[in-house]
């Protein structure tokens, strides 16, 4: 399995700050990512 390195994580974080995502939206994304538990899971905001 390919593992994410430091830079492509920075990049990450870095682009989803940058679409406009709150830094709780970015740490629960990153922790879905990992644990793949369901309280972290993106949800579609209201406009």
């Amino acid at each position: 399995m390919n593992t994410m390195n430091m830079s492509e994580t920075a990049r990450l974080i870095i682009g989803l700050r940058e679409a406009g995502w709150e830094e709780k939206d970015i740490n629960d994304f990153i922790l879905y990512i990992e644990t793949g538990e369901d309280q972290y899971k993106p949800t579609k905001k209201a406009d």
